[in-house]
């Protein structure tokens, strides 16, 4: 008898496939005795791994029962669950056989062996071909795309993640998984909600700023042209007050960066950037004009998200250069053409991926605090500058890098750890020019006589007037942006798709099927073209609830397809009218 009946076939096919997860085996050390050392039959009659001391992993744990809390038959069918650990099976067997075909379930194994042990004993074939049993790759990387395809689960569905306890016996990294997987799920989930209540408002400006935009230039040009340059972001944290005085008689020669939002802040304390940037899409971003000299910013170049509020634009009195950003228009239809960046959540993330497409010589930070110090929020002049803390329910305490007790906040936690993952990509020195506040993981931290004794303040010579020259080369540097108006045969189409599902639903029983079809082909018809499709992400979210989300079909569902068309028309008359009728007058001209 085979001890090991599924494991040929389970590798096979996902060698046929391409699946990631045979690459990662492959590059794996274990040792492929182990399955024949380690897996036996116990004194229970069931299959079980036998631990390092000799122990089975379910002698004191009998599957039996273990895993009946893994269920959850609300909107089971359109929901996800992830696992950690797979031991030889029991637990995600459990969850395979238990739960509707639409249910999906995503294994992370960590240990090589314990994953062969589990494929050995299950034929994962069927599970795997009708895509609801997925491998996961022990990657943040990887599990962040994984989540982020997860839309449709966390919005009509439920995710849910359980830490297999038998697998917990083996080590710390099966806890650990499950947290980084705890916070990805998370964090998304947030992200997920933001971008659902307010996609149509950032791509409602990013439309709105279009033509501007093209007229502006733009960024691309300016890839590899950072050579030689040292390069500072400036954040407006409490502790930049107490070095600005020396950063102010001594600037050194490097290329001083920071958000709009601290440009008040820098020419109360005497510092002038050479450029700043906005990515804050929000009508607050209009508050930093209650505090911005105009004389002062009039030769500053701003760096801004087309996304941003087009007010902000109409009132900065300098010069202007657009970044396009995920997300929106130009994921797409402008990725050859222009730069188009991750913008994450903060502008010194936004920076400092800007700065390494730029290609500096190396990068410090300074005024980067993340937290309350000495009772204060921000330096002064910050719009949000203020000095009469009380505990509200989102603080919480952090130590600093003496091992004292400072204040900070979820969200400054939050944005200091997208900082941190962000700045493990950089192929140059990052330095954290150190004020006390919480410490930055990947930079070194100095004081700043040390920033002055070892060049972090300097740059190759001329290397910072050549960039900004090379900056201000990049405005109205880039041709006109033509496409045709496409509305009259998008507002035909649908309003085919309309009669005709009108027609089926008249017989909502025999034509169940025929709606389904139909359903699924306006859905592809609402993703195939990239210039309309980030202002239709709500729309397209809705479809899906229709297609991917409803097992069987009612009345109603007719008034929430016109409703979803509706929308769908009105806002692609929007961009035509704003993008491709614009441009294509502006070409002509």
């Amino acid at each position: 008898m085979n001890a090991y009946p599924f494991l040929k076939d389970n590798i096979e096919y996902l060698q046929s496939k391409g699946n990631p997860i045979i690459q990662w085996l492959s590059s794996q050390q274990y040792q492929q005795d182990a399955l024949v050392e380690k897996l036996f039959i116990n004194e229970f009659g069931l299959h079980d791994w036998r631990m390092d001391n000799g122990k089975g992993m379910f002698a004191s744990l009998p599957p039996d029962g273990l895993y009946a809390g893994w269920l959850h038959p609300e909107k089971a069918g359109t929901s996800a669950t992830f696992v950690v650990g797979a031991n030889v099976g029991y637990g995600v067997n459990h969850l395979l056989t238990n739960t509707p075909d639409t249910h999906k379930v995503m294994l992370l194994e960590p240990n090589p062996e314990i994953l062969l042990a589990c494929l050995s004993q299950t034929d994962y074939r069927p599970y795997f071909d009708n895509k609801k049993f997925h491998l996961l790759v022990p990657d943040q990387g990887f599990l962040t795309e994984v989540i982020k395809n997860l839309d449709l689960q966390f919005i009509y569905g439920q995710i849910h993640l359980k830490s297999d306890i038998p697998s917990r016996q083996l080590g710390p990294e099966y806890a650990r998984w499950a947290t980084i997987i705890k916070h990805k799920l998370e964090n998304f989930s947030l992200e997920l909600s933001t971008m659902r209540h307010r996609q149509d408002v950032m791509v409602g400006n990013e439309i709105n700023n279009f033509a501007r935009a093209m007229n502006d230039g733009s960024l691309k040009p300016m890839e590899g042209k950072g050579n030689g340059v040292g390069a500072v972001i400036l954040g407006a944290g409490p502790s930049l007050e107490t070095m600005a005085l020396q950063l102010k008689e001594n600037p050194g020669h490097v290329l001083y960066t920071c958000a709009l939002q601290t440009v008040p802040s820098l020419q109360t304390l005497g510092i002038k950037p050479h450029l700043c940037a906005a990515i804050d899409y929000d009508v607050s971003m209009l508050k930093v004009f209650e505090r911005l000299d105009p004389d002062f910013v009039q030769d500053i170049p701003l760096i801004y998200s087309t996304k941003i509020d087009p007010m902000v634009l109409k009132r900065y009195p300098g010069p202007t250069l657009p970044l396009w950003t995920i997300g929106g228009m130009g994921t797409y239809v402008l990725k050859e053409r222009d730069l188009v960046l991750d913008a994450g959540g903060n502008v010194s993330v936004t920076l400092s991926r800007f700065l390494r497409h730029c290609g500096v010589n190396h990068l410090l930070l300074a005024g980067q605090d993340y937290a309350w110090l000495n009772g204060r929020s921000h330096s002064g002049g910050h719009h949000n500058h203020t000095t009469d803390m009380k505990m509200r329910p989102y603080h919480q305490t952090t130590r600093n890098m003496d091992g004292e007790e400072i204040l900070t906040t979820i969200q400054y936690m939050s944005a200091k750890r997208e900082l941190e993952d962000d700045l493990k990509s950089a192929s140059f020195p990052v330095y954290n020019l150190y004020g006390g506040g919480v410490p930055i993981e990947n930079t070194k931290a100095v004081d700043i006589q040390t920033a002055y004794n070892e060049g972090i303040l300097a740059s190759a010579p001329g290397s910072v007037d050549r960039f900004l020259t090379e900056l201000m080369s990049c405005r109205k540097n880039v041709p006109p942006f033509r496409t045709e108006p496409r509305s009259p045969m998008w507002t035909t189409s649908m309003r085919n798709a309309e009669k005709h599902l009108a027609k089926l639903f008249k017989n909502l029983k025999a034509n169940q099927q025929d709606i389904q079809t139909t359903m699924n082909r306006i859905e592809m018809f609402i993703k195939q073209d990239p210039l309309y499709m980030p202002y239709l992400f709500n729309e397209t979210l809705d479809m899906a609830g229709l297609t991917r989300a409803k097992f069987k079909y009612e009345a109603g569902d007719l008034g929430e397809f016109k409703r979803i068309a509706r929308n769908i028309l009105k806002k692609v008359r929007e961009i035509d009218r704003k993008v491709c009728i614009l441009e294509s007058k502006q070409a002509v001209a």
